[in-house]
C-alpha cells in the first residue's frame, strides 16, 4: 500500500509516499523562509499564496522521487488540523481533488499528533503511552498519550508559544528569521546567566505555559520601561550574543521543567518530544540530561523531523488500520492550542 501524505498547515509546502510498511519512498519540503524573512514572522495571506504555487510541484517531485504514479496511490493524507486557515485549505482542496479523481480514501491527520508520530517513525520503537511535549511557532503543548490517535491534553501556553516568542525576540535583537536558529547561533559567545529573565510558570503545579512576559523582559531590557517606544538602541555583539543565551536558557529551563512535572505527576516513563524548537540544540542536551537523571525514555525526532514535514504524516496509517476515513464533507480546524489562566 501506498499513501501520499500532504502538509501545508503553516509554511511549508510538504508532500511524501510512505508505505504501509512506514518506508519512506520519496518526501520534498519547500520552505517560505525567504518570503516570510522581512516581516520578521509568518504572513498568513503569503503563507496561503505560496501554497498555491507549490503544492502541485511539490506532490510531483515527490511522485518522482518515490518512482509511483498517481495510479498507484491507495490514499491521500492530510494534516486538516491546527494551523492557519488559508494554507490548510489549500492542502485540503488538493487533497480532496486527488482522491475524487484516483478514488481512493481520504485520511485526515491531526498535524499535533503527526509531530508525536515522528519520534516512533525516527525510533523505530513503539514510543506509546508517553508523554508528549509539541513546541514550535504556533504550539506549545503538553499531552498524555495512551496511543498514537488517543491524546489528553494536559497543559498548553495562555498566550504565546515557544516558538513565536524566539521570532520575536530574534527580532528585537536584530537577528533574522526564523528567530530560533538565530538566537541559538547568537547565543553560543553568549554569557547566559548576564541577565536575569524570569522563568513563567516554571514554579506553579499546572503544567500551563506564559511566554508573553519573558519576551516583554527581553524587550525591557533592550528598551527600558519609560523610554520612547520608537527609541533604537545600538546594540554592541556581545550585548545581543548574552541576551539570546540568557532569553534562550529561560526558555530551555520552562520547557524541560514542565516535562519532567509532567512525567511525575502522571508516573509515566516515556517522554516524546516534537516540533520546530524541539531542533535547539541547548533544549535537547538538556532532555538528554534529565533523562539520565530522572530514567526516563526519552524520544526526540532528528532535525528534519522536528520541523514540518509530510513524512510524519504516515501516523495516517494508523487510522487506516482503524477505519478511520473521512469523506468529502472533511473540513479543515484551524487556530491554535491554547488553554486559559
Amino acid at each position: 500500500m501506498k499513501i501520499l501524505t500532504l502538509e501545508t498547515t503553516c509554511d511549508e509546502t510538504a508532500a511524501a509516499v510512505i508505505t504501509d510498511r512506514l518506508d519512506v519512498l520519496g518526501s520534498v519540503v519547500a520552505s517560505q523562509d525567504k518570503l516570510h524573512q522581512v516581516f520578521g514572522g509568518v504572513v498568513p495571506e503569503i503563507a496561503a499564496r505560496a501554497h498555491v504555487e507549490r503544492i502541485l510541484p511539490v506532490i510531483h517531485q515527490a511522485l518522482e522521487r518515490a518512482n509511483t504514479k498517481l495510479d498507484e496511490l491507495d490514499a491521500v493524507a492530510v494534516a486538516n488540523t491546527p494551523g492557519l486557515a488559508g494554507s490548510l485549505l489549500v492542502g485540503l482542496a488538493a487533497a480532496k481533488s486527488l482522491c475524487v479523481a484516483l478514488d481512493v480514501p481520504l485520511v485526515a491527520v491531526n498535524h499535533l499528533q503527526a509531530h508525536v508520530y515522528a519520534c516512533k517513525l525516527a525510533s523505530g520503537e513503539d514510543v506509546f503511552p508517553c508523554i508528549a511535549m509539541v513546541v514550535s511557532g504556533g504550539h506549545t503543548c503538553l499531552f498524555r498519550c495512551t496511543t498514537p490517535l488517543e491524546f489528553e491534553l494536559l497543559g498548553a501556553t495562555i498566550d504565546d508559544a515557544a516558538g513565536e516568542a524566539f521570532d520575536k525576540v530574534a527580532s528585537l535583537l536584530g537577528l533574522p528569521y526564523p528567530g530560533g536558529p538565530a538566537i541559538q547561533q547568537a547565543a553560543e559567545s553568549g554569557d547566559a546567566k548576564s541577565f536575569q529573565l524570569p522563568r513563567p510558570k516554571l514554579r506553579d503545579a499546572g503544567l500551563d505555559f506564559s511566554f508573553s512576559g519573558l519576551k516583554t523582559a527581553v524587550r525591557y531590557k533592550i528598551i527600558p520601561p519609560g523610554v520612547a517606544e520608537d527609541a533604537t538602541p545600538q546594540l554592541d555583539t556581545q550585548t545581543v550574543a548574552n541576551l539570546a543565551a540568557s532569553f534562550q536558557a529561560a526558555v530551555v529551563d520552562v520547557l524541560v521543567g514542565k516535562c519532567r512535572q509532567a512525567l511525575k505527576q502522571t508516573g509515566m516513563s516515556t517522554l516524546c518530544v516534537g516540533g520546530g524548537v524541539a531542533a535547539n540544540g541547548p533544549f535537547r542536551q538538556r532532555l538528554e540530561a534529565a533523562a539520565a537523571e530522572d530514567g526516563f525514555r526519552l524520544f526526540i525526532p532528528p532535525l528534519s523531523l522536528c520541523t514540518d514535514n509530510a513524512v510524519m504524516g504516515a501516523i495516517a496509517i494508523e487510522r487506516l488500520n482503524a477505519g478511520l476515513v473521512e469523506d468529502l464533507s472533511l473540513d479543515i480546524a484551524p487556530g491554535v492550542v491554547r488553554k486559559k489562566s
